[in-house]
């Protein structure tokens, strides 16, 4: 009984011959030249076709993935680099805008500094116009007031000189009577 070894078994086979087989040569371990060019031609056609059909489209398909990949990165590295200039660029005018806005504060401030000390200014000349206003309406009622007195004064001491004297005195008597109450009437204001 012939036994023999097939690749990647670990067991030996039996030939044909413990089968009732002949005494024949297995034919795929005989070598057999028509087969072998046969074998050999199949083989070349098969990867030819497989070279033009499956492999090129394959690789062209590989190669333009690989480009539109590469493509991709150097896009993906160009929007980094604009997203870091613009994020500087925002950066710088956020500092603008805010020294601007203090700028502006400040500005403000000062100005509203003055408008107060122009409104404190403008309210104290008319608090001190006002004043003066009141005062001097203040002066000329008491001088009517005193005018008014005056003359109420004279009127009274003709009325009492008449009922001393019991008659009236001359128009020259009167005035001198006059002139002398309100001298010292003057006396008498403060």
């Amino acid at each position: 009984m012939n036994k023999f070894w097939i690749p990647g078994s670990a067991e030996l086979h039996e030939s044909t011959e413990a089968h009732g087989a002949a005494d024949s040569p297995n034919p795929l371990v005989t070598l057999d030249p028509g087969l072998f060019i046969w074998t050999i031609l199949t083989f070349l056609v098969l990867f030819l076709l497989l070279k033009k059909f499956a492999w090129t489209p394959i690789l062209q398909a590989l190669e333009s993935r690989e480009e539109e990949i590469r493509s991709s990165l150097e896009d993906a590295e160009k929007a980094r680099n604009e997203l870091i200039s613009l994020n500087d660029e925002s950066e710088k005018i956020l500092a603008k805008a805010r020294t601007d806005a203090q700028q502006i504060r400040s500005e403000a401030k000062s100005s509203s500094e003055k408008v107060k000390a122009d409104i404190r200014s403008k309210a104290e000349e008319e608090s001190k116009k006002i004043l003066d206003e009141a005062q001097n309406q203040i002066q000329v009622e008491k001088d009517k007031a005193i005018s008014e007195i005056r003359q109420e004064v004279v009127t009274l001491s003709i009325s009492i000189a008449e009922k001393v004297i019991g008659k009236n005195l001359s128009n020259d008597d009167n005035h001198e009577i006059i002139k002398d109450s309100l001298e010292e009437l003057r006396g008498y204001e403060a």
